[in-house]
């Protein structure tokens, strides 16, 4: 079935080994200057970014679109200088004193209701307001799309952007949220930068957590490019769309 969603691609780099980030969940700023203009440019080619709150609180801001030829071909292109950043969490339990808040980007908040009434609540202990169209809470937007267990309805929120002419999302992590996305089928590229260190541990997390996949049920790739740069090799590959038949072949 066809889905009216925006073209959606995963953006990450990872170890030789395959961890996003250490066993301290620290930062991962191991990626080179080659790969962070690569990170930006994936940016700049998008109506929106998603992230979940573990990478908001491990980096305390997002990376914006400075290059002047990038900020340029946006504004040729009719759009902002800057995507949307959406950052998507259930509890909505964020500090506001972050550097992200300040930084000069439109702010989306994706969560459930309870996440919204918790960020609102939090906004009037912190300024004796409640929210309004004048004084959003530091988010221009809260949107809330709940699933019947409470869990974040990610389709009916993409389909929602889809339907405001977000076309293209690009998503940073972490690995639960790009295994829930995998589980249902709303990612169609990742780009995956091979970075020249190994991390180990088993509590250091990885491109894609939650449950995982069965080996027979795995979504499958598609390997577009393959592009190494000094030290570095960037992956680019398509999810591949199979019927039931082909998983049974």
């Amino acid at each position: 079935m066809v889905q009216h969603r925006p073209h959606t691609t995963v953006v990450l780099a990872m170890s030789a080994d395959g961890k996003i980030a250490d066993f301290r969940r620290s930062p991962a700023r191991f990626g080179s200057r080659a790969d962070k203009a690569h990170l930006e440019k994936q940016i700049a080619a998008s109506d929106a970014v998603l992230f979940g709150a573990g990478t908001l609180r491990a980096y305390g801001t997002t990376l914006t679109v400075s290059q002047p030829i990038l900020l340029q071909h946006r504004m040729q292109e009719g759009k902002p200088a800057q995507p949307i950043h959406i950052v998507i969490t259930h509890s909505a339990d964020l500090n506001p004193e972050i550097k992200f808040f300040q930084q000069p980007v439109k702010r989306w908040l994706l969560t459930t209701a309870a996440g919204a009434i918790f960020w609102q609540s939090r906004t009037l202990s912190l300024t004796g307001e409640m929210p309004t169209q004048n004084f959003p809470s530091k988010f221009e937007q809260i949107l809330v799309f709940e699933t019947r267990t409470g869990k974040i309805d990610i389709l009916a929120a993409l389909q929602h952007l889809a339907f405001i002419d977000i076309t293209r999302l690009v998503v940073l992590g972490g690995g639960e949220l790009v295994a829930s996305m995998l589980e249902l089928d709303l990612i169609d590229e990742l780009w995956l930068t091979v970075c020249p260190l190994i991390l180990g541990g088993t509590t250091a997390p990885t491109p894609v957590e939650g449950r995982g996949f069965l080996s027979q049920l795995a979504p499958r790739l598609e390997l577009l490019e393959v592009r190494p740069v000094e030290q570095e090799v960037f992956l680019h590959y398509r999810l591949q769309r199979l019927s039931g038949l082909d998983y049974l072949k």
